[in-house]
């Protein structure tokens, strides 16, 4: 059964090949997502390697985060636009969790977050939902998850306002279309606990900020934030 399975695996591939998402080659029986060279070459942050990192400074001042990881550096044109696209429009949900994981398995190798709780993923509005057909960041949570070895939880955060895209609005702006969307539906389920609130890219923070806010309404919570990617 397994030999056939191969067999029909590799007749599919002569037809309907897995490209790599960032550079168009094609996969190994043995990669998933991205080539091995991609992976290799994927810009990252180091965020969770040293002490101070800037992207530290980016919530200072607004609201008491705890820590601020993020995986990759985004910027336009670079292999890291193309693969949040991908996640993002073009139904490549999975990608969210493979690099979720991975990044998960980088931050518990170096001991980061080893009290957290839980993790919370940026919720999208139901009638965003619907069109989109799933939530990006819940799917980098259930990666993070499995690296971490932390639950995650898709209904203590919920969206309860339809908000417009956020892709060309100011700082100011971005934090007036944001700053009341979101409602914490059980916060005995995170009093006293620290939660890591999850979401696909960081740019100014808004978005991020306005969840954290209202999830530090909740008795004794302390919240840590990780990205995929982040603008900064």
């Amino acid at each position: 059964m397994t030999k056939k399975f191969s067999l029909l695996n590799n007749l599919l591939s002569v037809f309907y090949p897995r490209l790599c998402l960032s550079c168009g080659d094609v996969l190994q029986e043995n990669e998933e997502h991205l080539c091995l060279n991609c992976q290799l070459h994927l810009p990252e942050t180091d965020s969770h390697k040293v002490e101070n990192h800037p992207l530290e400074q980016i919530f200072r001042g607004r609201v008491p985060v705890e820590n601020t990881y993020a995986f990759l550096s985004f910027r336009k044109g670079n292999c890291v636009q193309e693969i949040l696209h991908q996640l993002k429009y073009k139904g490549n949900k999975e990608v969210g969790a493979y690099l979720g994981e991975m990044y998960g398995k980088k931050l518990h190798a170096k001991g980061r977050l080893a009290d957290a709780d839980c993790i919370l993923p940026i919720p999208l509005h139901p009638k965003k939902l619907r069109i989109r057909g799933y939530n990006q960041s819940e799917w980098i949570a259930k990666g993070l998850s499995k690296g971490l070895q932390i639950p995650y939880d898709t209904h203590i955060l919920m969206r309860s306002t339809f908000t417009e895209t956020q892709t060309r609005k100011s700082r100011f702006s971005r934090w007036e279309n944001v700053k009341e969307v979101f409602a914490v539906t059980d916060g005995d389920a995170i009093a006293g606990k620290h939660v890591i609130v999850c979401d696909d890219v960081l740019t100014t923070g808004a978005t991020t900020e306005a969840a954290v806010r209202k999830i530090l309404e909740v008795p004794g919570t302390r919240v840590s934030v990780v990205t995929l990617a982040t603008a900064q």
